[in-house]
């Protein structure tokens, strides 16, 4: 039984092994990269990545990668090819072939019936004279020195090296493409990082109410207003016109330094030039405006017309934080 020490010392090495892996990659890129990115850019077609074992565990991921980011990509078991998958290849698809070695027994038959169809094909091989190597357009070079396995058997390193060079080919098509974050909201609208790419602000404003008081208000009608609407706040409104804003916090203040609410308004007590936010803006940047001020709600506003309010809960609900 490994001692805890030795548990760590395996793991770091493992890491060091196919950190160093990745590092390497820089050095073997070329102008088959580059070219590559400009094919894959006006291709009026898909994207199909393939491979066989763990290397097409990897081709799903870089298939999920490109979908994601602009680049229409398709996955294709190698093996499944060639048992009527290969139904799936339109004449003007580029096919990248990820493999370690180039040369298991699917790729020595997928590949000439490719070529057959007249698809462009792209080699991620680790074996830059094997016979997938040989036979693609490009070759985008993943040769490592050792993998991670004390065997230097399991793909480790070299499954490690094909999907940071996938990422590098997703990347490198993203910026070209000036793949913006309005474009990437399009493709991920579920979730916590759709909303916080395309949720507004109105969008979460109009679930609450919109509690205010004119500034002749009395203190007595300010609380009544907080209490009923439960936001915690309220805002000072004179002829559509948004004067300040009055919180539960203010309301104790007030208390605390008055023995009397005889005689006050919510004039005597909001706080004028409030924060706010247009209702056009992102959920998010409401979020940091809070967490920036250490408040918990905020006005909605369009210039000095008061919308309504956001509070810090209506963020936690949607997931945002």
């Amino acid at each position: 039984m490994k001692s805890n020490a030795e548990i760590l010392e395996i793991a770091r090495k493992t890491l060091q092994i196919e950190a160093e892996s990745v590092k390497r990659l820089a050095t073997q890129l070329n102008d088959n990269f580059s070219e590559l990115v400009h094919q894959i850019l006006y291709l009026n077609a898909r994207v199909i990545v393939t491979g066989i074992g763990k290397s097409a565990i990897i081709a799903q991921k870089i298939v999920a990668t490109f979908n994601s980011t602009g680049t229409p990509s398709i996955f294709m078991h190698a093996a499944d090819a060639i048992h009527g998958d290969l139904g799936m290849i339109q004449k003007d698809d580029l096919v990248i072939c990820i493999s370690k070695s180039g040369n298991t027994p699917e790729i020595k038959v997928l590949i000439p019936l490719l070529k057959q169809g007249g698809n462009k094909l792209v080699g991620m091989v680790g074996d830059k004279d094997s016979f997938l190597a040989r036979q693609s357009d490009w070759v985008l070079d993943t040769s490592v020195e050792q993998e991670a396995c004390p065997h230097n058997l399991a793909p480790t390193s070299s499954t490690t090296a094909q999907l940071a060079m996938g990422d590098a080919l997703a990347v490198s098509l993203l910026e070209c493409r000036e793949f913006s974050s309005a474009d990437f909201a399009k493709y991920h609208p579920g979730g916590s990082l759709g909303k916080r790419l395309y949720l507004k602000v109105a969008d979460l404003a109009v679930q609450n109410e919109k509690p205010l008081v004119p500034s002749n208000a009395s203190v007595k009608e300010v609380i009544i207003e907080i209490t009923k609407n439960r936001l915690g706040a309220v805002a000072v409104v004179d002829h559509g016109i948004l004067k300040g804003i009055i919180t539960d916090g203010d309301i104790r203040r007030m208390l605390n330094k008055n023995s009397t609410i005889d005689g006050l308004c919510a004039a005597d007590i909001m706080t004028s030039s409030p924060k706010y936010i247009d209702k056009n803006e992102l959920a998010v940047n409401a979020l940091e405006i809070l967490r920036e001020n250490n408040i918990t709600q905020i006005l909605v506003g369009t210039g000095t017309k008061f919308e309504g309010f956001i509070h810090l809960h209506d963020l936690l609900k949607e997931g945002i934080i």
